[in-house]
């Protein structure tokens, strides 16, 4: 469960007083110095994209939280040049915000050949516990991973900052975004210099301006993103709930669980292991509803912590304590011409779930093989536009869960809080129910709209495939290729043409299905046709519209390469625009969008 998105009360008391970073994201109070990543592990980097004279990188990203050093990671493996801004000097936190990763953020971490050294140094926990004594069981999950990790957040920013590194991406540290202009070539982005020394925006004294351009630019900085409010992208949305204190202390008895959820009458608490010792500590209650500038005191989270579970565990020694009022909003568009939003920038909810940083991560990787393939000129720029499409949907979705959890936790009536015990129970006891509801938290149920007259599959997620000689699906997607599966000794010659975008595998077992999975694990296509003619032609067909293999990416085409609907009608602006026009567009875009 991810700690509350807003501003606390005293911003040096505060690890999330970071314009420029992911929600997620936290300060900096301990200098690590990654050790390499085993070559085995590394996705295979590809040839880099000549970048444009007038340019200093083919993309920017704002924002060092998970959302941005997975998506600038990519990225750069894939070849296209890079620049990082984060408003932080250069040293990882050993505070966190996040405490879970989900299964599908577990897989896509796996894709990137992560995943098991972060599980090894987490707890697995069989299911998801809700108010009450409800269970939601991960173990019904068709996933490698049927649990929920409890990790601190940081060691996911670790892992992804070596990766990053690793390919090559460009950190400057100490760089505020000031603001942006984009025009039809490309983005400009002006940054003020936070600090000197050698951690500085290039080494600038504090107060510098600095400004950097590249074909697109990405906004992973959180909920009070520079980007979203240089393009003048609005943020529709309220505060769910108020006076949420938050603190990382001691405890002299442990849980019977590492990640413990409990609610009573007027209160809930949450009390989650980093796994060294030291405890995530956070309560509301109702009783206790100070204003956001009154500082939080260990003595109020020992009381609200008291009142839901019976007792503060002997808390001490906290090392940090702060008070958040927790939002739900959500931009209406994802898109504004040439710049993006993801992560916390897109959409902020409740922490009930732990869903926050997870759909950050699955936002990074839907959209940077998307821009990957633009920038290399596999794919029309219109392919981007599948970003909105795809990922507005399931922000929108996790704000309804989120916000319902987080609504049953403040229920206050006794009849309303024994249909509560009584739906947590239904929800652990029903098998069918309780799969439905795990399979959306953890991301595992996500699908995306794969137009009329596609294959069953296309546009749902691919599970971890076996296939012949002992591989399997997701250890081949780190190299941030389609893959395309097909029987037993059928490698069409259309694929092996397209050996720099796809990768070609076979089933371990009989099945006569073929399948092109995208590079975020999701099925792009899918054929059941036996006949050998109408199979090569569907698969030329299908190869041209998703890798760009064999077709002109600049000509016209007689349908787009991602599926598009009347949903993602606000999601863009034409990249020719203006910077003066964009930041009006995208302010109607939200008003029809709260109409």
């Amino acid at each position: 469960m991810d700690a509350l998105n807003r501003k606390p009360a005293d911003p040096r008391n505060d690890p999330s007083n970071d314009r420029n970073s992911d929600r997620d994201g936290d300060p900096t109070t301990r200098t690590t110095v990654p050790p390499a990543r085993p070559e085995s592990d590394a996705g295979a980097r590809r040839a880099p994209v000549a970048t444009p004279a007038g340019r200093e990188a083919d993309v920017i990203v704002v924002g060092a939280g998970p959302t941005g050093l997975l998506l600038a990671g990519d990225l750069a493996e894939a070849g296209v040049a890079v620049t990082l801004l984060e408003r932080r000097d250069d040293t990882t936190s050993n505070l966190s915000r996040a405490l879970a990763v989900h299964a599908r953020s577990l897989e896509q971490l796996d894709a990137r050949g992560l995943a098991d050294e972060l599980i090894a140094g987490g707890h697995r926990l069989p299911g998801l516990q809700v108010f009450g004594d409800g269970m939601l069981p991960a173990a019904r999950l068709r996933s490698r991973f049927p649990f929920v990790l409890i990790t601190p957040q940081y060691e996911v920013e670790r892992l992804l900052l070596r990766r990053a590194r690793q390919a090559g991406v460009t950190f400057q540290y100490g760089a505020e975004v000031r603001g942006l202009d984009q025009d039809a070539d490309g983005v400009t982005v002006r940054f003020r210099a936070a600090g000197g020394g050698a951690s500085g925006a290039a080494g600038s004294a504090a107060g510098d301006v600095g400004s950097l351009r590249a074909r697109y630019v990405v906004g992973t900085d959180g909920a009070r993103s520079s980007v979203r409010a240089a393009i003048g992208l609005p943020f529709p949305g309220k505060a769910v709930v108020r006076s949420v204190v938050l603190a990382d202390v001691r405890l002299d008895r442990a849980p019977d669980s590492p990640f413990a959820v409990r609610a009573a009458r007027d209160s809930f608490a949450l009390v989650g292991s980093f796994g060294d010792g030291w405890y995530r500590v956070l309560g509301w209650d109702r009783h206790a509803q100070a204003p956001d500038d009154a500082p939080a005191t260990l003595d109020e989270v020992r009381e609200v912590t008291r009142r839901s579970f019976g007792t503060d565990f002997g808390m001490h020694d906290a090392r940090w304590i702060s008070r958040f009022h927790s939002d739900e909003r959500q931009a209406p568009a994802y898109r504004v011409g040439r710049v993006f939003v993801a992560g916390d920038a897109a959409h902020v909810h409740s922490p009930a779930g732990g869903q926050g940083m997870n759909v950050g991560l699955q936002d990074a990787a839907n959209l940077s093989w998307k821009l990957a393939a633009v920038v290399r000129g596999h794919s029309p720029d219109r392919l981007l536009d599948s970003y909105q499409e795809e990922r507005h949907p399931v922000g929108t979705a996790v704000l309804r869960s989120s916000g319902a959890l987080i609504r049953l936790a403040l229920l206050r009536a006794a009849p309303a809080r024994i249909l509560r015990r009584l739906g947590g129970q239904l929800l652990t006891h029903l098998p069918s129910l309780s799969r439905r509801a795990i399979g959306g938290v953890s991301g595992i149920d996500v699908a995306y709209p794969a137009g009329p007259g596609a294959h069953r599959l296309a546009g749902r997620r691919a599970p971890d495939l076996r296939l012949a000689g002992g591989g399997r699906l997701y250890a081949l997607l780190r190299q941030g290729r389609f893959v395309l599966v097909t029987p037993a000794g059928e490698i069409p010659k259309e694929a092996l043409g397209a050996a720099d975008r796809v990768v070609t595998a076979c089933w371990a077992s009989e099945r006569r299905t073929a399948l092109l999975v995208r590079p975020d694990g999701y099925v792009a296509w899918a054929t059941d046709a036996t006949a050998p003619g109408a199979r090569a032609a569907a698969l030329r067909t299908a190869l041209a519209r998703w890798t760009g293999a064999g077709s002109d990416p600049t000509g016209p085409t007689d349908e787009p390469p991602a599926p598009i609907s009347s949903a993602s009608s606000a999601s863009s602006v034409s990249s020719t625009q203006s910077a003066s026009s964009a930041p009006a567009s995208a302010r109607s875009a939200g008003r029809s969008a709260q109409r």
